[in-house]
């Protein structure tokens, strides 16, 4: 049985090598440690998401389902699960920067945007100024209190 979960201490190395082998950018993971999930089958780790505060916005980041898991709706899970975490500590948008999945998460409520959008603190982060390229697409979602109550 597939579990979404806070992220714990013992989680970070498996966190980490997911990530490297995924080439997800591993800069500035420690800001957004405090608003992580990760999704585990059984004792292994097979996906995470992420966001950083920036104020009442926050940067998504490090959405990630080891390859085996993908299309088995453990990404959404996780992103539903990491986005209450967010709403219910008073984020109220998240912006994210993909090179990747710019198609998958329109499905998931999030809108095309640009850099520009995004509030300066989140703009000077290191996966703004170093871990993305600027081709990477920017998109965003404005979260409500309401989504945070009904995710639990």
């Amino acid at each position: 049985m597939i579990v979404v979960e806070r992220i714990g201490p013992r989680d970070r190395e498996a966190l980490e090598a997911l990530l490297r082998a995924n080439h997800l950018p591993l800069d500035g993971l420690d800001l957004a440690l405090p608003l992580s999930v990760v999704a585990r089958d059984g004792d292994e780790l097979i996906g995470c998401a992420a966001v950083e505060r920036y104020g009442s916005a926050g940067l998504l980041r490090s959405v990630c389902v080891e390859e085996r898991h993908r299309s088995t709706g453990v990404g959404q899970a996780l992103v539903d699960a990491v986005e209450g975490l967010a709403a219910g500590g008073g984020i109220s948008e998240l912006f994210l920067l993909t090179e990747t999945a710019a198609g998958w998460f329109p499905r998931l409520g999030y809108e095309a945007a640009v850099r520009a959008d995004a509030p300066a603190e989140m703009a000077a982060s290191p996966e703004f100024v170093s871990a993305c390229p600027v081709s990477a697409s920017v998109l965003r979602k404005r979260l409500t209190p309401a989504a945070a109550a009904a995710r639990g």
